[in-house]
């Protein structure tokens, strides 16, 4: 299930398919077992079809800010294949960033948020007409830092756009059981729903470095 606010208009075609990003992070799953990736990896599965359609609303030149599995993100917002797999092989699956296709991540809970709030209020002191959007987990969307920069943003007419990508997990346990009661996910911020094909980190193999 994909909700797209109706207030967002569609900005681009995207050329890359979802073979192609299943290619690349099994490539990655691939390199991880074989011992290549000396370092943590967070894998997505089973939602490139919902990734495709919403970066279709995202300008080439918007700010993406997205947590620690990124893969995908990071390909559909303009990263170079190898560049990418680079990265990866050395260490920095988790922290993908790059000024020169305004892409950044952290693998902090929430870490993400306020550097993105930031963005945004930069974008707008500059009379840019380009946004900031900012990815988060079902987890993410529950703590106090996503309602508190919500607020601010809607306060102040920020030009960020919040996406909500949940796969009613928090870390491995179910965000229903962990938190409760859960929030509504507001109607102005882009929602999906989707169960991962990948564990929480690595792929489920003993991996010996």
């Amino acid at each position: 299930m994909l909700r797209i606010p109706k207030h967002l208009k569609k900005q681009r075609d995207v050329t890359i398919t979802k073979d192609e990003l299943v290619s690349f992070e099994t490539e990655v799953k691939e390199r991880y077992e074989a011992g290549d990736i000396p370092a943590p990896i967070h894998l997505a599965k089973d939602n490139e079809e919902e990734l495709i359609e919403i970066f279709q609303y995202i300008n080439k030149d918007d700010w993406v800010f997205q947590a620690w599995r990124n893969h995908y993100h990071a390909l559909l917002h303009g990263f170079d294949r190898q560049e990418l797999m680079d990265a990866i092989i050395e260490g920095r699956s988790m922290a993908t960033s790059s000024s020169r296709n305004k892409f950044y991540s952290s693998a902090i809970v929430g870490g993400v948020i306020p550097i993105a709030l930031g963005a945004a209020m930069g974008v707008k002191k500059h009379g840019s007409n380009r946004k900031v959007w900012c990815f988060i987990g079902d987890m993410t969307f529950e703590t106090g830092v996503f309602h508190e920069s919500y607020k601010y943003a809607k306060n102040f007419d920020l030009p960020i756009q919040f996406v909500v990508e949940d796969n009613n997990l928090s870390v491995h346990t179910p965000t229903d059981a962990a938190w409760g009661t859960r929030q509504e996910v507001p109607e102005d911020v882009v929602y999906y729903r989707y169960e991962n094909g990948y564990p929480h980190h690595g792929t489920g193999a003993w991996v010996n470095f």
